[in-house]
């Protein structure tokens, strides 16, 4: 009777009554899944407020020209004059005092940036305002010769002009004006 009744269970079972569970896939992780794999959601959200402070980098006046920005004027720079401008484009070295008289771009030397076409455009204009100057002058004093002229206007101006500018020194030397 035993073995009749081993019989029929082991019938049974293959019959279908027992059998394995279904296995539902699904593509979404669990919560604990998420946490065992690194998703930790609100977590980095808050640091992500904490971390992030926006605020100005703080940087030199130098460190500015390294980078090759102009510095900050607090004047607008409508309000300049062209005597203004070639004084911080002589200081930059971007324009320079020739030994003539004339002012000579030299952009090669520049320190910071300028827009080098504007530059050009002013230095002609002012050369031109120089030439028509010492012509006036020579026929004020026709009896001095105009390079006389020219190297005594030079002269005096150069005193006038802005410490550190660059000016054309002895055998075509460019150098900063001393104070």
């Amino acid at each position: 009777m035993i073995r009749v009744l081993v019989l029929a269970s082991l019938a049974l079972a293959s019959l279908g009554c027992i059998g394995a569970p279904e296995i539902v896939m699904v593509d979404r992780a669990t919560a604990l899944e998420q946490q065992a794999s690194g998703s930790f959601g609100d977590l980095e959200r808050k640091l992500n407020r904490v971390s992030v402070a926006p605020r100005p980098v703080p940087l030199t006046p130098k460190q500015f020209e390294a980078l090759g920005i102009k510095p900050v004027r607090f004047t607008d720079a409508t309000e300049l004059t062209d005597a203004d401008r070639i004084d911080g484009l002589l200081v930059q070295h971007c324009i320079g005092e020739g030994r003539d008289g004339l002012l000579v771009d030299t952009y090669g030397s520049c320190i910071g940036t300028a827009d080098h076409e504007d530059s050009i455009e002013l230095v002609q204009r002012v050369n031109g305002a120089r030439t028509q100057l010492w012509r006036w002058m020579h026929e004020q004093r026709p009896a001095a010769s105009l390079d006389d002229l020219r190297r005594t206007w030079r002269e005096a101006h150069l005193r006038g002009v802005v410490c550190g500018a660059w000016i054309e020194g002895e055998a075509e030397r460019w150098e900063a004006k001393r104070c």
